[in-house]
């Protein structure tokens, strides 16, 4: 069962160095507009994924620089893919995109003024 929490991870309390790293990956990942429209793509194309060779022709660059990105995707966990003779399909992996819509989900409630703070 799920637990309803009060508030975005963000404002519950302070991450985790190694939290606020492994994020800081996937924010990063989709920082980029190529990167962001090719998630984006990859996410709403029927069957929930991708070939390479229907994403390429969105863009005005080249296979190479595509592959780049998807790569960089790839290893911010955002993505997965499997090779299928000569071509790559794409999916999104749900969790990992779930986790940065969390951390930005609405607040209910104001952040208590107490978490974070080193007593005096």
């Amino acid at each position: 069962m799920t637990t309803i929490q009060c508030c975005a991870p963000i404002a519950r309390e302070p991450l985790s160095e190694s939290d606020a790293a492994d994020l800081a990956v996937m924010l990063k990942a989709v920082a980029d507009p190529v990167r962001l429209r090719l998630l984006s793509m990859i996410g709403s194309h029927a069957g929930g994924e991708a070939c390479v060779c229907d994403l390429t022709g969105a863009f005005d660059l080249t296979a190479p620089t595509i592959s780049h990105h998807l790569k960089i995707l790839r290893t911010a966990g955002l993505i997965d893919g499997e090779r299928r003779g000569t071509w790559v399909y794409y999916r999104i992996i749900p969790e990992a995109v779930n986790t940065l819509g969390a951390l930005f989900a609405p607040l209910t409630e104001p952040a208590r003024a107490d978490v974070g703070l080193v007593p005096a």
